[in-house]
């Protein structure tokens, strides 16, 4: 590839040469061409491998450092209290709409790979109170080595929250720790992302060799299936609150808040988007003590498109391996994904790392990580819409928090009036 391309320019052109490199190998007379493509797949295994090795890691680090860097939960009071409420809910909402568009979307079976995933043994889907259960780990050691991410993820988030308890210089000393681990996560992130214009050449001229042009098709059916989530959990959830919940027109908002969307968008960074969503925040007449603390913690742990986005990859990956979703399942997917959406980095390519949580969740086993390699060729223009939707939903946030604020003291006064 010919140097000055960016990254994501780079991972299109791969994308593009090994698509037609695999559908040239399809031809009666290439079928040399088909056997080396499938022989080099191994290649695409070793960044498989590579990514599924800085997941625990990232979400030890990130989530520990964003919960433990709050401050004392108890001194938290109500800004805490609705900003946690606002985060969980709208996530929730979130994946719950992914699940919803990725279950009517035209998606079908790769039958090759259904058949790869039926020899692998499979085990007996839990009842939902044995998912419930087990999300408190006995041993989160022991989850994080058999790759059990959803108890490691409770784990940390009980660890992280009592660190906020102790003294500032005893809690700082601890933070120190997990914040170095993250930013060494991120590091080998952005290592990754640099092999990824090889590591996506290879698996996707590997696929078309294999499956033909149909998982073409099917991953375009993906993307649009992630647009669409993204635009229905922004229309029907964060808009209405913009006016019905935090008092602002919708227009008004937007155009205060621009700046900082389109960073978001151009970025595929909510840590970068930062500073000018709080800029932006302030302009609005958020109060400083909402915009200081929401946002941060927004930029840390709140990811709205992350949640859709991975709750769509999941039933998309699930489909194409022959994957049954049945009630237990599905509620597997927006649980998993509201959990892994708290666990990651704000830096390109963290939330494509974390869906593996949720593909574990739901039993895809070892070909989780096989998964996540397909999706990645088109996964930067999907960072950037699901980063401008996370950087919408923590603005919104902030305002909505700002006004409940503003409410609860207001009723408080004519309470103690009367």
């Amino acid at each position: 590839m010919r140097r000055g391309l960016s990254l994501s320019q780079q991972i299109v052109a791969a994308l593009v040469a090994g698509a037609a490199l695999g559908l040239v190998s399809k031809l009666a007379w290439a079928t040399p061409l088909n056997e080396a493509l499938v022989a080099l797949e191994p290649v695409g295994t070793a960044f498989i491998r590579l990514a599924t090795m800085i997941v625990v890691p990232l979400v030890i680090g990130s989530l520990f450092t964003g919960v433990a860097s709050l401050g004392d939960i108890r001194r938290l009071g109500a800004i805490g209290g609705r900003t946690f409420a606002y985060f969980l809910i709208t996530t929730f909402l979130a994946a719950s709409i992914g699940l919803g568009v990725a279950s009517m979307a035209p998606f079908h079976v790769a039958p090759r790979l259904a058949a790869v995933a039926a020899a692998a043994p499979s085990a007996k889907t839990p009842t939902v109170t044995e998912q419930l259960l087990g999300l408190i780990p006995q041993n989160p050691f022991a989850a994080a080595v058999q790759g059990d991410l959803l108890p490691l993820i409770v784990a940390v988030c009980l660890f992280a929250a009592a660190a906020t308890t102790l003294p500032d210089d005893k809690r700082r000393q601890v933070v120190s720790a997990f914040e170095r681990l993250n930013e060494l996560s991120m590091i080998l992130i952005r290592w990754l992302m640099m092999l990824a214009p090889v590591a996506v050449f290879v698996l996707i001229a590997a696929t078309v060799a294999r499956l033909g042009v149909s998982f073409l098709g099917d991953l375009l059916a993906f993307a649009v299936a992630v647009l669409v989530a993204l635009a229905l959990h922004v229309g029907l959830v964060l808009l209405p609150a913009v006016r019905a919940a935090a008092g602002y027109r919708i227009g008004q908002f937007l155009r205060g808040t621009s700046d900082a969307l389109m960073l978001a968008l151009a970025t595929a960074s909510s840590s970068a988007a930062l500073p000018v969503s709080m800029a932006a925040a302030t302009r609005l007449g958020v109060p400083a003590e909402v915009v200081g603390f929401v946002l941060p913690a927004g930029a840390t742990v709140n990811k709205n498109g992350a949640a859709a986005y991975k709750a769509v990859t999941a039933v998309f990956l699930a489909t194409l391996y022959g994957l049954p979703l049945g009630p237990a399942r599905q509620l597997t997917i927006v649980l998993a994904s509201t959990a892994a959406a708290f666990a990651g980095a704000g830096i390109p390519g963290s939330s494509l790392v974390t869906t593996l949580i949720v593909l574990n969740a739901i039993g895809l086993g070892s070909e989780a990580a096989a998964g996540i390699a397909l999706v990645a060729a088109i996964d930067r223009p999907l960072d950037m819409c699901r980063t401008a939707v996370n950087t919408l939903g923590n603005l919104v946030g902030a305002a909505w928090v700002a006004h409940a604020s503003v409410e609860a003291v207001r009723v408080t006064a004519v309470a103690l009036g009367d």
